[in-house]
């Protein structure tokens, strides 16, 4: 069977689900490309921060934060550094709300992965019922033969390609939608480190000061 034969004899199910692989695929698409883009640049990101912030080079920490503003952990680092005189505590929730807005750009289109993997196998399933109801209305028992043994076998046939295609959808999805998920739980993991690093630098720099502060009055 050649590819549009296939959709044909699956039945009226079929087009929803070409709808759901081509949405699915699209968002697989920007989700590689975004973890990609994040991955290959977010390390080198926080070191030379980190590294400018140790030196004392707040200015330079900051310009060269908001030239990568367009990376989730730019943005967190900016959040703090921008304030002005904060006290560790204030620093900390900075980096923890930033945190926290950043979510929604790490855990996006993941509803829209679980609607596919869920509604594809039912969409399956409801093809194998529309199939199964026509095979058995187009059998007469007292007369089995040629054009209707044709209409039995043709509805059992889509019945099956329904749900191969729903559990094909579905699975792939799965799979990209599980990798995802995984990528995010590494990328809070990665804000939590170097988020404390950052907090850590900050209490020192801030109890030097204070320090400071006392030995001159």
């Amino acid at each position: 069977m050649q590819f549009g034969q296939v959709i044909i004899a699956g039945g009226v199910v079929m087009l929803p689900l070409m709808v759901f692989s081509l949405i699915a695929i699209a968002l697989i698409f920007e989700r590689l490309i975004f973890w990609t883009r994040v991955n290959r640049n977010q390390l080198r990101i926080v070191k030379q921060a980190l590294q400018l912030y140790r030196q004392d080079n707040v200015y330079d920490a900051l310009r060269y934060l908001q030239e990568q503003a367009r990376f989730p952990i730019a943005r967190i680092f900016l959040a703090a550094l921008s304030l002005e005189d904060p006290t560790p505590e204030e620093f900390r929730l900075a980096l923890e709300s930033e945190a926290q807005a950043e979510l929604p750009t790490l855990k996006r289109f993941t509803t829209v992965f679980d609607t596919i993997i869920s509604i594809s196998p039912l969409l399956g399933l409801l093809g194998t019922v529309l199939g199964l109801i026509n095979s058995f209305s187009s059998l007469d028992v007292g007369n089995i033969g040629g054009s209707e043994s044709a209409e039995v076998t043709g509805g059992i046939s889509t019945a099956l390609i329904s749900t191969a295609a729903g559990l094909i959808v579905a699975i792939s999805t799965l799979i990209f939608a599980n990798m995802f998920r995984s990528l995010y739980q590494r990328q809070l993991a990665f804000i939590q480190e170097h988020g404390g690093q950052l907090e850590l630098l900050y209490r020192h720099r801030y109890e030097r000061g204070r320090v400071n502060h006392a030995l001159t009055r």
